[in-house]
């Protein structure tokens, strides 16, 4: 075969360092668009982020050209050092040290971007660490607790 044809749906999650509620109006939709254009640049082309005032969740197209972890990686370094030339008050901005990515099925797709996109309705009944557990769940991930969240 002479041509390498990949497509790959991930669903990344991740959330601010100790879940501090940092991603709020007016930078909310901003880091969204970054973390977007971050994907982009890096031939990861994205259907949708989103989240809540601790995390956020994107689902993207992963390439062919990039490992996970790297993509990963270069999106929470950009957009963490990014955040901190917003505001005074982003200073201390960081993210958790994990995260969770999950392979979506193509035929899924449009049940994962309803999702992310009704984060916000989705938080009024759910905190972050009820929704992490839940997704864990679905995917049948095999975590420790007492590493999931420091």
């Amino acid at each position: 075969m002479g041509q390498s044809l990949v497509q790959n749906y991930v669903h990344i999650v991740f959330s601010t360092k100790y879940r501090e509620a940092l991603i709020k109006p007016p930078y909310e939709q901003e880091l969204h668009a970054y973390l977007g254009g971050t994907c982009k640049e890096l031939d990861c082309p994205v259907l949708i982020v989103g989240g809540y005032t601790d995390h956020v969740h994107i689902l993207c197209m992963l390439s062919k050209k990039i490992a996970l972890m790297t993509l990963v990686q270069k999106i929470k370094a950009n957009s963490s050092k990014w955040m901190k030339t917003k505001d005074k008050s982003l200073a201390n901005f960081f993210w958790q040290d994990g995260y969770g990515a999950f392979s979506v099925n193509p035929k899924e797709v449009d049940v994962v971007v309803n999702y992310i996109k009704n984060q916000h309705e989705h938080h009024h009944k759910k905190d972050f660490k009820e929704e992490y557990r839940a997704i864990l769940k679905k995917y049948n991930v095999d975590y420790d607790e007492a590493y999931v969240w420091d």
